[in-house]
């Protein structure tokens, strides 16, 4: 199929799979004239792509971690043990950024509360 058809099932954009190319996450095959030819297979490889950034990861980690990863009754699951790990210490960084966000959030309202009663 050519980017158009997979962008319409994928629910992505044609740019987004130049991307995904780009940073090494897709690999379509070229025909004689040059376009991009995908598979059923991209179909999937695009739905794990998306799954694995909405979960934090970067196209990078992606990148390295995608051919470990097999769908398990809707779920990915990491095939490779050390992934776990891996995944693990990715968590422990995300739910860091979070602490340091909401204690952001915590101060900048005690900002606009003390603004609003300055104000009165």
């Amino acid at each position: 199929m050519r980017i158009g058809e997979l962008a319409r099932r994928a629910g992505v954009s044609t740019r987004t799979l130049r991307y995904y190319e780009e940073q090494g996450l897709l690999e379509p095959s070229r025909l004689a004239n040059g376009y991009r030819s995908y598979g059923e297979h991209d179909v999937e490889q695009v739905r794990r792509i998306r799954f694995l950034l909405a979960a934090g990861i970067n196209t990078e980690m992606a990148r390295e971690v995608l051919p470990c990863m097999v769908d398990d009754e809707g779920f990915l699951v990491p095939a490779c043990a050390d992934l776990v790990a891996e995944f693990e210490r990715e968590e422990t960084r995300i739910a860091d950024r979070i602490a340091e966000l909401e204690s952001a959030r915590t101060a900048l309202a005690g900002i606009i509360a003390a603004a609003h009663t300055a104000h009165r």
